[in-house]
Parts: C-alpha cells; sequence; structure tokens
C-alpha cells in the first residue's frame, strides 16, 4: 500500500502535476528518475471513482502496478477510499503523447460479481487480447473478445486467455471470466465477473518495452526440429513405418508423436499391451536413431475401473487431488476414457502425486516431453454428470458472452471447489496449473530440460511450456490466421508456438500442404498433425516436385536452427520475442503497423510467405534498407541471385514465389550462424557451421551465437556455454557444404563465412575469412 510518506520520499522534479480539482498527487519512483520525461501517470478517474461508489465487496481492491525498467512500484487501491489516499508512482519514459490513463469515459463498477472499467485508447491500432483468430490488429468498431477458455467455439471461447493489450501498454489479470469490448472512439472497456484484478502497466519508449515481463522457458534444442503426428497411428508397426517412411524420403525428423492411439482405453499413464506391445522398445529405438518421442496426455483421470484397477485414480483418491464438488466428493465428468475426474493442479499434493505418475510410466516408457491437451478443462458433459448447483457462482448476476451463455458449457461446474478457491475463479488458469505440475514433474524425473506443449494456457505460460494453435481446419484462411497468431503469442511471453502444419481438421490438398510447410518452417515450433480419418498429410505421400519442395524448406530451417537457438536464448535471458512482427522492429514506419502477413525471426530475418491458392508471386513490405534473399540456401545446386538483392525506401515489393519457393531475405547489419543441414538435430549438431553476412552499405554487420549442449537445465544460469559475437566490415567469397550452394559476395556486401566448429569456449576461424 502506499502511504503519504512514500509519495513524499519521490524526488522527480519532472514529474507532472495531476489535473486540478481531483486532489490527487504523483510521485515518481527514485528508481526512475533518469527516465522522468514529464510523463507522470496517475489513475485519477479510476481512484475517485472508486471512492464516490464504493464496493459491496469489502475485501475487494484494485491492484494498480507500474513497471519501470524492470522495477515494481505497486499502488494498491483499497476500496472504499478517499481520493487523496490513491497515490501513484509516475514512471518511465512514455514517447506517446498521451500521457494518462483516462478512466472517465465511463463510469466504474464495482461490485462483487460485476467489474466494469473503461478507458480512452491512443489510436485504433489495438493488439493482444488472445486467443482468437483474426489479424493482429483488432476492428475496434463494437469488436467484442471473451477471455474463458474453452473449445467448443473458437471464434468466440479460445484455449487460452492472455488479457494483455499492446496500444497502450496494460496487462489485466483476472482469472475469472470476462470480455472486452473495443468502441470506436476509441475505447475500451473490460466486463469481468469480479475477482481481484490486477492493472499491470508497461510503458517505455519501444513496442518491445511494452510486452509482459517475464523469461520464457529455453527449450532443448531437439525441440526446434520437426515433430510428426496423426491421430490415428494405431500401432507402433504404423508408427515405426512412419519413421522409416521419413528417413527413405530423405526427410528431417526429430521428434515422433502419439495421439491417443497408444492408451489402454484412452487412459493416462497406460498404454495398449495389445497394439503398442511394444512401445517401450520402439521408443528406445527411436532413441538409438538420434529421435525423441512425445505422447498426448490429458487431465481427465478415468474414474469408472474397479477398485485397485487403475493407480492413477486409486492413487488421487487417496491423496485428495481431485476437484471436488458441492458435497465435498470429487466430481465427476466425461471426457475421452468415459467417467472422469480433474485433478486440482492448485494444489501442491496434486504435484506430487502427478510426478509420480510420470515417473512411474516414465519407468516403463522412457519419452521426452509431454502434450498437453483438454485443458480448458474440457468436459463432453455439461459441468459434471450429476448437474451443479443451483447457486450466483453457477448463474452470476452477469455472464460474459461465452458459448451458450452459460459458464458451465464444455466444462465443469464453477461451483466446484480447488485448493485455492473455487473453479469459478481459477477456471483460466486450469492450463497453467497443469504445465507447471508438468515441468516440475518431467524436470525431477529426466533431469533435463523439460518440453511441453499445451492447448490451454494463461499469462505466464511460456515460463514453463509451448503452445500449439489447436485444431485448425485445413484451409488458406486458417494458414493465413496462423501468423498473427504466433506474433501475438510471442508478445504474450510464449515464444515456442506453432500451428498444425497443413491443418488438422478437414482434407488438404498438395498445393495448401506444400505453402503451409513452408510457413511452418518458421514457426518457433513445427509439428505436422491431423485428425483421425483425414486424407495423409506426411510429407512422403505427396508428389516428387511436392516433395522437393517440403524438403528444402526443412532444410532452409535445420540450415538456421543456431540461429533460431539463439533467439530462443535471447527470449528465454532477456525476454525477447521469437518470430515478432515488424511493427516490433520498426515502430516508426506507419506501414509496418498491420503487416500480418509476414513475420521476422528476430531483427535480421523476413519471411514472406504465400498465402492463398494458385499465387507464384507474393507482395511484402520491405521497410527502408538493404535487404538480401537467402533462396538457394539449405536447398541442393540452387544459384544464388545477387539481383534479388532489395534496396527499399519503405516499399511494397512484388516477388517471384512458385511452388518451390518461399521468400526470405536477411536484413543488411545482421550475422546469421548456420549449421549444415542433417536429418535431426543430433546429426547436425556434429556438423560444420557458417555465417550468412549482411554487410550495410557502408561495410557493417554483428551478430551472435549462443550455443551450448542443447539439452541440459540452466546451463546459462551455471556457466556451461558458448557465446559468440560476431563483428564483421568486410566478407571473402565463399563455398560451402553440400546443399548451401555457392553463394558469391553481391557487391561484396553479402557473403558466407564457413567451415568453423563451435565447443566450449571455443572458435575455429576458416583460412578463407579475412577481415573483421
Amino acid at each position: 500500500d502506499t502511504s503519504q510518506a512514500a509519495a513524499e520520499s519521490c524526488e522527480c522534479p519532472c514529474a507532472s502535476s495531476p489535473p486540478e480539482g481531483l486532489g490527487l498527487e504523483t510521485c515518481t519512483a527514485p528508481q526512475c528518475r533518469d527516465g522522468c520525461r514529464d510523463t507522470g501517470l496517475y489513475f485519477d478517474s479510476l481512484c475517485s471513482s472508486v471512492a464516490r461508489q464504493g464496493t459491496r465487496n469489502p475485501r475487494a481492491q484494485l491492484k494498480l502496478v507500474f513497471i519501470c525498467h524492470g522495477d515494481e512500484h505497486p499502488c494498491l487501491c483499497p476500496a472504499p477510499v478517499a481520493p487523496t489516499q490513491c497515490l501513484l508512482p509516475a514512471v518511465g519514459q512514455v514517447s506517446l503523447s498521451l500521457r494518462r490513463l483516462n478512466t472517465m469515459v465511463t463510469p466504474l463498477f464495482f461490485t462483487d460479481q460485476f467489474l466494469q472499467i473503461s478507458t480512452s485508447l491512443p489510436s485504433h491500432l489495438i493488439s493482444g487480447l488472445g486467443e482468437h483468430l483474426t489479424s493482429l490488429f483488432l476492428d475496434t468498431a463494437w469488436t467484442r473478445v471473451i477471455l474463458w477458455n474453452a473449445l467448443l467455439q473458437p471464434h468466440v471461447n479460445p484455449c487460452s486467455s492472455h488479457p494483455f493489450y499492446l496500444g497502450w501498454r496494460t496487462m489485466v489479470q483476472p482469472t475469472v471470466s470476462f470480455y472486452v469490448l473495443l468502441h470506436r472512439s476509441p475505447t475500451l472497456t473490460w466486463h469481468t465477473m469480479g475477482g481481484d484484478p490486477g492493472f499491470l502497466h508497461l510503458p517505455g519508449p519501444r513496442p518491445q518495452d511494452l510486452c509482459p515481463p517475464g523469461f520464457p522457458f529455453m527449450p532443448p534444442c531437439w525441440g526446434l526440429g520437426f515433430c510428426l503426428c496423426h491421430w490415428g497411428y494405431f500401432s507402433t508397426d504404423i508408427t515405426w513405418q512412419v519413421v522409416a517412411n521419413m528417413t527413405a524420403a530423405r526427410f528431417p525428423l526429430d521428434v515422433q508423436w502419439n495421439d491417443l492411439d497408444y492408451t489402454d482405453a484412452k487412459r493416462d499413464f497406460t498404454f495398449n499391451k495389445t497394439s503398442f506391445r511394444d512401445y517401450p522398445e520402439m521408443v528406445r529405438d527411436f532413441h538409438s536413431r538420434g529421435l525423441r518421442y512425445i505422447m498426448i496426455v490429458e487431465p481427465a483421470i478415468s474414474s469408472s475401473g474397479a477398485p485397485g484397477t487403475y493407480k492413477p485414480y486409486d492413487e488421487g483418491l487417496k491423496r485428495g487431488v481431485f476437484i471436488r464438488n458441492a458435497t465435498g466428493q470429487p466430481l465427476v465428468g466425461k471426457v475421452w476414457p468415459g467417467p472422469t475426474v480433474f485433478p486440482d493442479f492448485t494444489n501442491p499434493e496434486t504435484h506430487e502425486w502427478w510426478h509420480d505418475m510420470v515417473k512411474d510410466f516414465h519407468d516403463q516408457v522412457p519419452f521426452d516431453g509431454m502434450w498437453l491437451d483438454m485443458n480448458e478443462p474440457s468436459n463432453f458433459v455439461e459441468g459434471s454428470q450429476d448437474g451443479c448447483p443451483n447457486n450466483n457462482l453457477e448463474h452470476p448476476p452477469y455472464v460474459p458472452g461465452v458459448f451458450g451463455g452459460r459458464l458451465q458449457a464444455g466444462t465443469i461446474c464453477a461451483s466446484s471447489q480447488q485448493y485455492l478457491s473455487s473453479h469459478y475463479n481459477l477456471h483460466s488458469l486450469y492450463g497453467l496449473s497443469e504445465a507447471m505440475a508438468s515441468h516440475s514433474a518431467l524436470l525431477r524425473v529426466r533431469g533435463k530440460r523439460p518440453f511441453i506443449i499445451s492447448r490451454s494456457t494463461f499469462a505466464g505460460h511460456g515460463r514453463y511450456a509451448g503452445h500449439w494453435t489447436g485444431d485448425v481446419g485445413s484451409d488458406w484462411q486458417q494458414l493465413y490466421y496462423s501468423i498473427p497468431e504466433v506474433l501475438l503469442f510471442n508478445l504474450f511471453g510464449v515464444p515456442l508456438v506453432g500451428a498444425d502444419i497443413c491443418g488438422f481438421l478437414g482434407d488438404t490438398n498438395e498445393e495448401l500442404c506444400v505453402r503451409w510447410t513452408q510457413l511452418g518452417a518458421f514457426y518457433p515450433f513445427m509439428r505436422n498433425h491431423n485428425d483421425h480419418g483425414n486424407r495423409p498429410q506426411e510429407p512422403f505421400v505427396f508428389s516428387p516436385p511436392a516433395q522437393a519442395a517440403m524438403r528444402n524448406a526443412l532444410r532452409l530451417r535445420y540450415s538456421l536452427l543456431p540461429f533460431l537457438y539463439t533467439l530462443f536464448h535471447r527470449a528465454h535471458s532477456a525476454g525477447e520475442t521469437v518470430a515478432r512482427p515488424l511493427f516490433l522492429e520498426f515502430p516508426t514506419d506507419p506501414n509496418t503497423w498491420a503487416v500480418d502477413r509476414q513475420l521476422l525471426w528476430g531483427g535480421g530475418l523476413l519471411v514472406t510467405p504465400v498465402l492463398e491458392a494458385g499465387q507464384t508471386k507474393v507482395s511484402g513490405y520491405f521497410p527502408a534498407g538493404t535487404w538480401y534473399s537467402l533462396t538457394g540456401v539449405g536447398a541442393p545446386a540452387l544459384p544464388w541471385h545477387p539481383d534479388s538483392t532489395i534496396h527499399s525506401k519503405g516499399q511494397w515489393i512484388i516477388l517471384p514465389a512458385p511452388l518451390d519457393t518461399i521468400n526470405v531475405h536477411v536484413r543488411a547489419g545482421h550475422i546469421l550462424p548456420l549449421q549444415e543441414p542433417a536429418f535431426s538435430t543430433a546429426q547436425s549438431r556434429g556438423k560444420g557451421m557458417a555465417l550468412v553476412v549482411a554487410l550495410t552499405p557502408d561495410g557493417f554487420a554483428r551478430g551472435e551465437l549462443f550455443w551450448d549442449d542443447g539439452d541440459s537445465w540452466e546451463t546459462f544460469e551455471r556457466g556451461d556455454y558458448t557465446e559468440l559475437l560476431f563483428l564483421a566490415s568486410n566478407v571473402s567469397t565463399g563455398s560451402c557444404w553440400q546443399g548451401l550452394g555457392r553463394a558469391p559476395v553481391a557487391l561484396a556486401h553479402l557473403g558466407l563465412l564457413c567451415g568453423w566448429q563451435v565447443g566450449k569456449g571455443t572458435w575455429r576461424s576458416p583460412e578463407s575469412t579475412r577481415g573483421g
């Protein structure tokens, strides 16, 4: 709580004063004096509205937290409160002309089960508020965004909730259901079903400063390779054959996955003793080939077996780890195994029970990661098999626009009890809490970096797991939507994200699958997966020309893995994005603000995919500067095209894009580390490396490489790694490994440095290198 004494201790001479007549005071924390630029920030109307209207919940409070260069300065406004008691630190430098979070556009409503607060927006360009299938920027013409994790209708209820928007740097953290309404004015209104909402404000002069603070987990290197799955690999024989077909067709593969097919009666931590009788041997065989293995795990635990027949249920019942109904008994719903109960991952004992189940199964089948599905949590009956009580949690006075207008639709009863609170207050945290338990369990069981992909997520999820974008359709619109979704999750602090390549629902076609594979090669998380009963869509099932195009895309990704791995290190150590929208790098160029059909890897690699059927050209925006084409990298015997260098003044350019090509350009001034591609990351890590050096017109470039063993826990924190900074001023012509292609220097500004390897603390330069 902020006191008058605290206010008097702040001594920033350039802090602004609040408007006259409100009786408010502002102060600037001493830590922020260097960044103070007449940017007094205050929450005047919020505090005065609380004072005027009070609340029927004496325990409720609005938590206001401003971030100044990583330092948190809280301002708690207990209600009711006098305006003069609500003091807010003024922090940081804000380059926008809007200096105040104006909440006077509508009255504040603050009651037990309904909160409404509105704020004016600086412009119509508002991004965030995921998860949703839209363009990167939201339409402010009365758009409604629902945030209540559910699967039933992805366009209405998302599988994830990230109450963050970029525009006026605000993050709201209620865990109850709520929706956001965007007005034409432009104005944004939050409506929630109560709770204790916290408002986290992130001021800063650059868009990068406005992203949610946090440091995502560092994935193992193998998790950045190509992953393959299909709901319909009904046996170990089929799964083995798929891997053999990938090898025969000379496609890279790092991780083989299985959907529910492996289980016994669709129950967690079991396997079918008939069709998957040699399941442990299959996984060990994959390991001997340098591959990894991941299987699906769902939170709902079968409760229909006789006592003593299913350990996860028997142990969980004994240890009291399941969510309880109004009578204090485990709530019983229905998911794939039939009648099921739901672990309460907010209970510390549940984490111990989950670890024990993971360990028992890993002792039988040495899997490498976990795929968390149906964890909104999903439920095939409404609430429970016995229904839900008739109370104010099940039927609150206000329900945001969830599917069917009922909180129980597709999930469990809102009034069911968890360790921390009612499910009403914790619903959208379910996937996050499961990811936290799974992350801890895998780390303890394997002793290496956990690798987890989850469907349901919430703010903070990126610290524990990645995300795939759910059951997307096999169509061109979904291909396009995957780009803004990948970009948004990077802004949400979940950089390990991707969509099911070629689509999950419905049959794909060859052209769509080729184009999706080309784009998917630049998803941070790359997996081809589709639904049972659908036409096969593994790369090897298509025509030879389509296979060649997919193979080139995969080889390009594997060539760029050192660069991608370094970007993930930057995300883990500094909170940066991996895939990022153009406006994040070029915020002063208005043409970049709405670009969502292209993406950047870091600040130096621009990807311009084809997103429409039948197209052999594509239009892309190139911010001012020089851009060098990477066409030919990773593809055997393809010539380098020096005439494809783009000197842009900030313009849209039409690029040739035949079916075998995805346009990728390196930004002048950047150095990208590459590695000779192989059929898995385990193989490629033993091969030679190279650098792509893209000099600026005045002859300079820089880049970096982070390298470790790719799998051990906290190598960065323990100092067990190599980090290299590259600076270049002149580069000679180079010719690298078979398959990279010869790359003559374009006007002496783009080149390849080849033949060096990285070990801990070592760097061997090639003889062909000269210059800085």
